[in-house]
């Protein structure tokens, strides 16, 4: 007997050992679902026998006009756009004296009225929209214009936050990560186009960081469970070296490499409220609320709004009502500006904090590889991320003031750069002059109102309802709008006399009646499967068609399929003929990037640009990858706007200041905010003064001599002259 547990004890240690062994590697080198590598849902269009190509036709949203009239018509106000659909009136050139006051007795109100364009917002506004609610979304500037447009670009569950949780054995901290990980894979399954996977690196500068930061990445990875992809992993010196070559080699033991997402966060905020509008919300930018509306018992019934582009078109913006069952404050650090026109009295429970963010050139990171620092030197983590072919490094946190577009200050630029500074090789000059762009976002970090300790914020989102019914969503991230969402909807359906209800025939977004474009839209939240406008038809070749069909540049077809999906045939077809062998098509804005005159064209007729500024920052992202690059820019996209919108001079002198006013806060430098159109059209734009000069060493003159080998006297022309050897 004992010799038979001698010799089976052994064998079944090495069975456990073996069965444990194969299964941590089965986890960790198991086939993984990569979002955005499958093929198109809707595959792309064939060409027919006689060479002919029937491109997608997408479904169209309602013109501003049309959504306008929508907005009046729930306040009872006929339109004169609407006459022949039944209704009477709209704004007359008069400022307002003509048929406009007039009422509709059989006016309905929205169920829902949502204040706020950005993520949030426009998330509420999907997600109440697919439960088949009656919806209208406005916003004072423009979609993804304030935070939602300045983030730093990942879709993360939060490594630190993950730190915290298991050290202070906070378990808040872990359901935020646990929530965020969620959502990760649903924002990158709903929009391939716009979000992909990318893997960050953490330097390593002692041998003992390399099992403390495995554990917490291997845990990390844990947690994701099956909303992960692939494994965090290990590197030694000489591979890190490898993979990221302008790292510091003093001091660096190894690194370890976890993987996020990054996303194109404006381009899919404006993805977000398109997709609304096409489940039929009424979605409307550059309309300013001035007011809550409140009936007899006292509880919110609408709001007061006026349309700003009939005042930046030099007319008198009339105001008008919104009639709405239910209104949702979602306008992020401008919170208790909307609470407080419900209530003068609220306590405000919005801590703005600044975010600075830098834009430096592409060859201070891998294309493919992200950086994080978890220990700067006064404790804050910074990111060095790869993002539309420059590098982004970020960001500051600190207490700031409200502002529509705060401005980079110099101390944060400077701090971003000495950390960056910390860990690149010594013999790369990080100069000041190589910041593309710096801009600071507002995070509107929350207390709660019904807290005891009222100095104590909210840890991710707050979602609370007043007295007289405002139900207000702040805070959260950008990776968790969808979760913010879906509970601010479910709180919407409790408190308000609305019900939702399946949606039975719903848009088809793809373009195609051969398939349903979402999930059963059965009257619960279901936007966790509903596809973004233009993920049906994208794939990760995708821009081979394009190329092939319209003679596009690779690196411009490429970037319309990752910024619009789909939609990149159209794009594609609005813009002009090169008159050139190559590329056929697509001219570009700027010739540093691959935004082209097409985008202009789409942005205005499909996806409600109004001003310069929407197209340059938020559509395309040019202000935001080189301010000087948009200024020079900026006659051809005010140029192609005026004819789109027929804008008259006044109206395009304007759009001049204004966009030069904003591109101040994307760091243009000072210099260039008193340029005129017509220096920049005559390459003075491109000058710059002494204090500039020292910022670039390019743009020293004279350049330093260097010590030379040639035969030529100084002051000679190096050219062959007729007495030389190489003739006779």
């Amino acid at each position: 007997m004992a010799t038979r547990s001698r010799f089976f004890r052994p064998l079944l240690y090495t069975t456990a050992a073996a069965a444990i062994g194969g299964g941590v590697l089965y986890i960790s080198y198991r086939p993984r679902h990569i979002p955005g590598s499958d093929p198109a849902v809707v595959p792309p269009p064939k060409y027919g026998e006689e060479g002919h190509l029937d491109p997608p036709r997408f479904p169209l949203v309602k013109s501003r006009e049309e959504q306008i009239a929508d907005l009046k018509r729930s306040g009872g106000v006929k339109s004169a756009l609407g006459k022949s659909k039944g209704f009477l009136g709209s704004i007359t050139s008069d400022g307002g004296k003509g048929e406009e006051n007039a009422t509709e007795d059989g006016a309905e109100p929205y169920d829902l009225l949502v204040i706020g364009g950005g993520a949030t917002g426009s998330g509420i506004a999907l997600d109440a929209a697919t439960r088949g609610l009656k919806v209208a979304m406005v916003e004072r500037d423009d979609f993804a214009s304030g935070t939602s447009s300045k983030s730093t670009k990942l879709v993360h569950g939060g490594v630190r936050y993950l730190e915290k949780a298991v050290w202070e054995l906070d378990y808040n901290q872990y359901k935020l990560v646990k929530e965020a990980l969620r959502e990760r894979k649903y924002f990158l399954d709903t929009a391939p186009h716009l979000s992909s996977w990318l893997p960050i690196m953490i330097p390593l500068q002692k041998w003992w960081q390399a099992p403390y930061f495995w554990a917490g990445t291997k845990f990390y990875d844990f947690l994701a469970g099956s909303e992960g992809i692939e494994s965090s992993y290990f590197l030694t010196k000489s591979r890190a070296m490898d993979a990221f070559p302008m790292l510091r080699k003093d001091n660096l033991f190894g690194a370890l490499v976890y993987y996020d997402g990054a996303h194109n966060d404006s381009r899919m905020n404006i993805s977000l409220a398109m997709t609304a509008a096409l489940y039929g919300t009424t979605v409307v930018n550059h309309i300013e609320v001035t007011g809550l509306e409140k009936d007899a018992t006292g509880k919110i019934d609408g709001a007061r709004v006026k349309d700003l582009v009939q005042e930046k078109d030099g007319k008198k913006a009339q105001e008008f009502t919104i009639k709405a069952k239910g209104v949702v404050n979602a306008t992020g650090p401008f919170t208790d500006s909307i609470r407080k026109m419900d209530d003068q009295d609220a306590s405000e429970i919005v801590a703005p904090s600044s975010g600075v963010h830098v834009i430096l050139p592409g060859y201070y990171s891998p294309s493919k590889m992200g950086l994080i620092d978890p220990s700067t030197s006064d404790g804050r983590v910074i990111f060095f991320l790869p993002w539309q072919g420059n590098t982004i490094a970020g960001t500051t946190d600190a207490p700031t003031n409200i502002a529509q577009n705060p401005i980079a200050g110099e101390e944060e630029i400077n701090w971003i750069l000495s950390e960056i500074r910390g860990y690149l090789a010594s013999d790369i000059n990080v100069r000041r002059g190589d910041v593309l762009a710096a801009w600071s976002g507002i995070r509107p970090l929350v207390k709660d109102p019904k807290s005891k300790n009222t100095e104590s914020l909210v840890r991710n989102h707050l979602i609370t309802v007043s007295d007289s019914g405002l139900l207000t969503c702040a805070g959260g991230k950008w990776t968790t709008y969808r979760q913010m969402a879906e509970e601010t909807v479910d709180e919407a359906l409790k408190i308000y006399d609305i019900k939702s209800s399946p949606v039975l025939q719903g848009p088809r977004i793809s373009g195609t009646e051969m398939m349903d474009d979402s999930a059963p839209l059965d009257g619960t939240c279901q936007t966790h499967q509903v596809r973004l406008i233009g993920a049906h038809g994208f794939s990760k070749t995708l821009f081979i068609n394009l190329i092939q069909h319209f003679g596009l540049e690779s690196i411009v077809a490429r970037h319309l399929c990752e910024s619009y999906g789909d939609r990149a045939w159209t794009v594609a077809a609005l813009s002009s003929p090169t008159e050139q062998r190559y590329p056929v098509r697509g001219i570009k804005i700027s010739p540093l990037y691959p935004f082209v005159d097409g985008e202009v064209r789409y942005a205005v007729r499909h996806e409600y640009a109004q001003t310069a500024v929407d197209v340059l920052a938020r559509r395309t992202r040019l202000a935001f990858l080189n301010a000087q690059a948009a200024l020079e820019a900026l006659p051809t996209v005010i140029d192609l706007m005026a004819e789109e919108l027929k804008w008259d001079s006044k109206r395009k002198d304007r759009e001049w200041k204004d966009s030069v006013q904003f591109l101040a806060s994307m760091g243009l430098a000072k210099s260039k905010l008193s340029v005129t159109r017509r220096d920049v059209e005559s390459g003075k734009a491109g000058e710059y003064d002494e204090h500039e000069r020292k910022l670039y060493s390019r743009h020293d003159a004279p350049a330093d001599t260097m010590e030379s080998d040639s035969k030529f006297q100084s002051g000679e022309k190096p050219v062959l002259k007729t007495d030389s050897s190489v003739n006779k």
